[in-house]
C-alpha cells in the first residue's frame, strides 16, 4: 500500500478552514527559543568516521553481560542460532498473521511455542504470549475471576512486588479486592483460604529466590472454590516440578530467562498456560492445528471471538499484537537446548548461586536471609544500605546488590548467578564487596 501524504491543495484547504495562512501560523504561540532552538551539530562526517566515533562512545559503557543483579531479570547466554533465526525477516515483526493461507510458517512456529510452554508448565494449553511477566500475571488472575465469578484475590508477598503493583492496577479497574499474604521465614505460610476468594497467587521460586512447596496452598485454594495461579521462572522448570503437577490451574511468568538479553528490562515476553476447561477465557492470540479442504495439516488463529478486534465490549483482554517475536526466540532457545540442555543450564545457575552465597557469607557483617533451598538468586542482609553498596560496586565495574523493598526487611539485597558466571567472577565480587563494606 502506497503512503499518500496531503497534497498542497489539501493543505491550503485545511489552513483556510482554521483561519491560518501557513503551517508556521499554527506554532506562533510557542516561544522562539522553543520553536527554533539552536542545535550545536558538528560538521558532517563520512560513514567510517561516524562508526569510529560511535565505537569510541560505546567503549565507555560498562559491560553488563555478567551482572549479578537479581530481581527477576538475570544475565543469560543467547545462543547464536537464536540471534540468527530471530533476526530473519519472516519473524522480525510484531504483526499478527491474520491471513493463515500466507502465514503458515509463523503460525506453526507459534504453535510450537505454545506446545513447549504448555509442556513446561504441566498444563494443557498456552496462548501465543503476553507482554511480560507482570501483565501475564494480571491476565491470569482476571481469567480466574471470570471463571469463578468472584472479586477477591489473595496474593503471596513472595510474588515480585512490581508484579503485585501491576496486578493491583488491573484489579482496581475492575473493582476487585487484592489482599497480601505476608511471608514467614522467607516463604508463603500455609493456611485456610477465606471464602469469596476467586484466585490465590504464589510464586516459585519466590521473589527472594526461595523454593516453595505450594501443594498445600493449592489444596486450600481449591477447597475454598478458588483457582490457584503460580508465577514460575520458565528456566527453573527445567529442573523443578511443573506448576500443573502440584495443583496450579494457571501458570504465568516472564520469558527472559529463556536466552533473552536483559535489555535494561525488555523487550521480553510473558507466558500463560492453563487447563483446557478454561480455554474460552484465555486472553490474547491462540494458534491451533487444523486440516484444510484438501486434507492437509495447517495452522490458524482460533476462538477469535475472545479478542478485542472481534468483539471489543466482550473481549477477554485488550491485548492484540503481542510479544510474538521474543516469544518465538524463547521457543528457538528451548528447541536448541532440548530438555537435557535446559536442565544443565538451570543446574549450572543453581550451583553458581549457592557458591556465590557461600563466598559472600565469608564477609564480616553479611547475614543470610533467603532460606535454602533456593534457585539462582538469593537475598542477604548487608551492614550498609544496599543502594550505596550497589553504587560503590558499579564504580568498580560490577553490577550487583539489587535493593529489596523495605516491606521484606531492612538492608536486604538480591544477588544472582547464572551459567555465564565463573569462579573467577564470584571471587572478584566477593573481594569487591568486602572492600565496599569494610
Amino acid at each position: 500500500m502506497d503512503y499518500a501524504p496531503h497534497t498542497e491543495e489539501e493543505i491550503r484547504a485545511m489552513l483556510e478552514k482554521v483561519g491560518a495562512e501557513s503551517l508556521q501560523d499554527l506554532y506562533r504561540h510557542l516561544p522562539e527559543e522553543i520553536l527554533n532552538p539552536g542545535i550545536a551539530l558538528p560538521e558532517p562526517l563520512p560513514e567510517w568516521a561516524v562508526l569510529e566515533e560511535l565505537n569510541r562512545l560505546a567503549a565507555r559503557n560498562q559491560p553488563a553481560h555478567r551482572a549479578f543483579l537479581g530481581g527477576g531479570i538475570r544475565s543469560h547466554h543467547t545462543p547464536p542460532v537464536v540471534q540468527a533465526l530471530g533476526s530473519r525477516g519472516e519473524f522480525l515483526t510484531a504483526y499478527t498473521p491474520y491471513q493463515p493461507e500466507v502465514s503458515q510458517g509463523v503460525l506453526q512456529a507459534t504453535f510450537e511455542y505454545q506446545t513447549m510452554i504448555a509442556e513446561l508448565a504441566g498444563l494443557e494449553v498456552a496462548n501465543a504470549s503476553l507482554y511480560d511477566g507482570a501483565t501475564a500475571l494480571a491476565e491470569g488472575v482476571l481469567l480466574a475471576l471470570r471463571e469463578t465469578g468472584r472479586m477477591r484475590v489473595l496474593v503471596s508477598q513472595g510474588v515480585h512486588p512490581e508484579y503485585r503493583q501491576v496486578l493491583g492496577s488491573y484489579l482496581e479497574a475492575v473493582g476487585a479486592g487484592l489482599h497480601t499474604l505476608p511471608l514467614e521465614g522467607g516463604r508463603t505460610p500455609l493456611g485456610e483460604v477465606p471464602e469469596g476468594v476467586g484466585a490465590v497467587v504464589a510464586q516459585n521460586p519466590n521473589f527472594l529466590g526461595a523454593l516453595e512447596d505450594l501443594s498445600p496452598l493449592a489444596e486450600a485454594a481449591h477447597a475454598a472454590g478458588a483457582l490457584f495461579v503460580v508465577v514460575a521462572d520458565p528456566l527453573s522448570l527445567g529442573v523443578l516440578k511443573p506448576p500443573g503437577a502440584y495443583g496450579a490451574d494457571i501458570a504465568v511468568g516472564d520469558g527472559q530467562s529463556l536466552g533473552l538479553p536483559m535489555g535494561f528490562g525488555g523487550p521480553h515476553f510473558g507466558y500463560l498456560a492453563t487447563k483446557k476447561a478454561f480455554v474460552r477465557q484465555i486472553p490474547g492470540r491462540l494458534v491451533s492445528e487444523t486440516v484444510d479442504a484438501e486434507g492437509r495439516r495447517g495452522f490458524i488463529l482460533t476462538l477469535q471471538a475472545r479478542e478485542q478486534y472481534i468483539r471489543r465490549a466482550k473481549a477477554k483482554s485488550n491485548i492484540t499484537t503481542n510479544a510474538q517475536l521474543t516469544a518465538l526466540m524463547g521457543a528457538m532457545y528451548l528447541a536448541a537446548l532440548g530438555p537435557e540442555g535446559l536442565k544443565e543450564v538451570a543446574l549450572q545457575g543453581v550451583a553458581m548461586a549457592h557458591r556465590l552465597r557461600e563466598l559472600l557469607l565469608e564477609i564480616p557483617g553479611v547475614e543470610p536471609f533467603t532460606p535454602k533451598p533456593f534457585f539462582n538468586e538469593f537475598a542477604l542482609r548487608l551492614p550498609k544500605p544496599p543502594v550505596e553498596v550497589r553504587r560503590a560496586l558499579a564504580q568498580r565495574g560490577l553490577h550487583a546488590a539489587t535493593p529489596v523493598p523495605r516491606e521484606y526487611g531492612e538492608n536486604l539485597a538480591l544477588f544472582a548467578a547464572t551459567e555465564l558466571h565463573t569462579e573467577e567472577d564470584l571471587l572478584r565480587l566477593r573481594d569487591a564487596l568486602k572492600e565496599v563494606l569494610a
